[in-house]
């Protein structure tokens, strides 16, 4: 990021973002930057959040509960806090470079939210574990932005880039995802990125309803894209935000939306997917 100038010659200091759509945008010292990861996430070594919350906001998302207080939890999706010293914190790590280490990007935020688009603070944690480390590196993401980044991902020996696409109809998106990216978009997203010689995956994650399976698997297939993740969506485990649960739920009423349904796709999907992986087996280290 090139830095303003004032009138003067000298650096500005950047006034910072409080607000990105509706979300309130704090910032954070973060005792660390690297979690040891555990249960869904145990095969790999470390998982890296930049961000705390997601201006996203899905209302199923599992992330919701590793919030610190019930007033984060309950406004899900209304505030991010950017962990303004992860740079600092991984630069702390060149001392012993962490070589054949496996990280996931990111696992209870993503990593390529509005907010990154101005401060680029993912951009600068891969340059600094291009430079310095020789990890194995899968990034999480419902958003285009990531074709931002792909001089740099490109450039690393180990990476896979993953597209989070639920669904193939606009107005069940539109319920569950409101402010994400369209499906149309991230599929373009993906393209790139497989394009540019990138590994790539497309993570059917949580599946909601899909209005024509065949036809959805064959936009996926369309991509290049040759790595898939299904799950099953669980209504009654999720977290949804306030003000979509009755919309949400009333479109899983209306599609039938129960495991009978979940599994006549999932057929389907196996019949058309290569290398369709399936839950948590499906995230495996690369």
């Amino acid at each position: 990021m090139n830095p303003q100038l004032d009138l003067f010659g000298d650096e500005k200091t950047p006034e910072r973002r409080t607000k990105m759509g509706q979300s309130k945008v704090a910032y954070k010292q973060a005792s660390s930057i690297l979690t040891v990861t555990s249960g869904f996430m145990k095969d790999y070594d470390y998982s890296i959040n930049p961000y705390s919350g997601c201006s996203f906001g899905c209302t199923y998302c599992y992330a919701a509960f590793f919030s610190r207080d019930k007033e984060k939890m309950d406004n899900w999706g209304y505030w991010v806090d950017v962990k303004e010293n992860a740079l600092t914190l991984l630069k702390k790590k060149r001392k012993k470079p962490m070589i054949g280490k496996t990280l996931y990007m990111s696992s209870v935020t993503d990593p390529y939210q509005p907010i990154e688009k101005e401060l680029e603070l993912v951009r600068g944690i891969l340059e600094e574990l291009l430079e310095f480390h020789q990890v194995r590196l899968v990034i999480q993401t419902r958003s285009p932005m990531v074709i931002r980044d792909i001089d740099l991902l490109r450039q690393f020996k180990v990476l896979q880039v993953n597209m989070t696409i639920t669904t193939d109809s606009e107005i069940i998106r539109k319920a569950f995802e409101p402010l994400c990216p369209s499906n149309k978009v991230r599929l373009k997203a993906i393209q790139e990125i497989k394009e540019a010689g990138i590994q790539s995956c497309i993570t059917l994650t949580p599946l909601l309803p899909v209005d024509e399976p065949r036809l959805f698997a064959q936009s996926l297939k369309a991509t290049g894209v040759e790595r898939f993740i299904i799950q099953p969506f669980h209504p009654s485990k999720g977290k949804f935000v306030r003000g979509t649960r009755d919309e949400a739920l009333q479109l899983l009423e209306e599609h039938n939306w129960d495991n009978r349904e979940y599994q006549r796709i999932l057929q389907i999907m196996q019949e058309e997917l290569p290398q369709l992986g399936i839950g948590q087996a499906g995230f495996a280290p690369i």
